[in-house]
């Protein structure tokens, strides 16, 4: 197993030689978020380029989400405040191409609209500043580090957000459920298989039967997330975006190994401990955890489904319209078209992300992006 020697690797194994193991999750938060050293708060300048968001792929998405949260605005009555809570705003692009087509397409929505990027990179907080500056300056966009005021009135939405949040490994052996901890042996990082490290790591595979050999992960810190969220928002919707599964289909045959992933340079593999610190780890979404413990703040599943059902029932709305660039050659057009093609497509980023929409405060509300093609 491959454990490059980085600045924070050297770090981990100090505290692992001192004090002990430490979960995977405890890792997986270091590795991602340590606030110089971590994957997303680090000291770097540059974008990371390990992955592709449905964001950078076109304009189109962040048009068509805004379609939505229009129709959510009009919804819960149109509210003289529609707050937008978007965890993991990263530079600011998503917020970016919704502010810019609400103001230009949507006025009377963007009027309402009290945008929060919510982002733990000071770097990447300071991207976003200079690229939602009209919009901040226009009172209608703020950067936070995090959001710990109630919401009256709006929608939390993250895109590829909670597949980052840290998760415990776990694997079933000889009918027991163990934790998978991060060890140290001299200045190499391993793997160690231990009891449970808590009563709640246990309770999140209450209802999940796991197969003798079967690794997985319980995510404990998106559970949390999903129930506070539930807590602040008293009238409106959580709108979810990422790629993952109900709980049947990832604790299936088909997972024995688990979701876990780390990804360097476009290139996905099992190496978690290569490079402390300078490549992502994700985990699938269990969207039915999301349901279970949403429920627990009062929030209620509206719906499911794929991205491609997602954005085709909002494009087909407009009869498309939002897939043309104003005043742009044919050239361009049929750019626009491939890239909403690349959104869409089965085999792609259509079928592997999913979108769950929740609400609260209102009556089951009908939503065209949820509707079935």
């Amino acid at each position: 197993m491959r454990t490059d020697s980085t600045a924070l690797h050297r770090l981990l194994v100090e505290r692992i030689h001192s004090t002990g193991p430490i979960t995977f999750a405890d890792y997986m938060e270091a590795c991602l978020y340590h606030p110089e050293l971590g994957y997303y708060s680090g000291r770097s300048e540059t974008r990371r380029a390990d992955y592709y968001t449905s964001v950078d792929m076109s304009p189109i998405f962040g048009r068509l989400i805004a379609r939505q949260l229009n129709e959510m605005w009009l919804i819960l009555g149109r509210p003289n405040r529609f707050t937008i809570g978007e965890f993991g705003s990263g530079t600011g692009t998503l917020a970016l191409q919704i502010l810019d087509f609400s103001r230009d397409q949507l006025p009377e929505f963007y009027e309402a609209i009290d945008y929060r990027a919510i982002e733990i990179s000071v770097k990447r907080q300071d991207v976003t500043k200079s690229a939602l500056a009209g919009h901040i300056s226009a009172g209608h966009a703020s950067i936070l580090s995090e959001m710990a005021e109630a919401i009256a009135h709006g929608c939390v939405l993250t895109n590829e957000f909670l597949d980052a949040l840290p998760v415990h490994r776990v694997v079933m052996e000889d009918g027991n459920l163990l934790e998978i901890y991060v060890d140290a042996a001299e200045d190499t990082l391993i793997e160690r298989k231990l009891p449970i490290s808590s009563p709640e790591v246990r309770g999140y595979f209450r209802q999940q039967q796991l197969q003798e050999g079967q690794h997985a992960e319980a995510a404990l810190c998106a559970c949390a997330w999903i129930e506070d969220i539930g807590r602040r928002l008293s009238h409106g919707f959580v709108l979810t975006i990422d790629y993952g599964r109900e709980a049947r289909e990832l604790y299936d045959e088909q997972h024995m190994s688990g979701t876990m992933l780390a990804y360097w340079q476009h290139n996905a593999s099992e190496e978690f401990y290569r490079a402390a610190g300078e490549q992502d780890l994700t985990a699938h979404v269990n969207f039915t955890a999301l349901d279970l413990w949403g429920a627990k703040s009062g929030l209620t599943r509206t719906g499911l489904t794929s991205q491609t059902n997602f954005l085709l029932s909002l494009a087909r709305e407009f009869n498309f319209a939002d897939l043309k660039v104003e005043g742009a050659g044919e050239a361009s057009q049929v750019r626009s078209r491939l890239q909403f093609k690349s959104l869409i497509f089965p085999e792609g980023m259509g079928e592997t992300f999913q979108v769950m929409v929740q609400h609260k405060g209102i009556a089951q509300p009908v939503l065209t992006g949820l509707k079935p093609l």
